[in-house]
């Protein structure tokens, strides 16, 4: 899958003006087996978002795509998005280093 994280700034930018109305972005993530480029995606996705916001785009929360690796149609089990990863024998979680990353961004309100 593409790895384009500045996508999102540009997104979220024309849906504003589009649409007047704030913005939540309920998506983003990257489908990866390489967490450090999971890392890399969450950093360049949310400092464009934070660009955004220093521009004048009204967002108001962000969700990251996924919480755990699922199953996507066109791609069964092997589209990894998650900060979680499934051991899809036992049903095991466990947390991608990913996870507390993004976490960090969390629990300091700054991007």
């Amino acid at each position: 899958m593409e790895f384009y994280p500045e996508a999102l700034e540009v997104t979220v930018k024309w849906v504003a003006e589009a649409t007047g109305r704030p913005i939540i972005v309920t998506e983003n993530g990257v489908a990866t087996n390489n967490d450090d480029r999971r890392i890399a995606y969450i950093d360049r996705a949310l400092a464009g978002l934070g660009r955004a916001m220093d521009a004048g785009t009204d967002v108001r929360g962000y969700i990251h795509w996924s919480l755990l690796d699922n199953f996507e149609w066109n791609r069964a089990y092997t589209a990894q998005f998650g900060l979680v990863a499934v051991d899809r024998k036992t049903f095991a979680r466990t947390i991608k280093p990913s996870g507390p990353y993004l976490g960090r961004y969390a629990r300091t309100n700054k991007i």
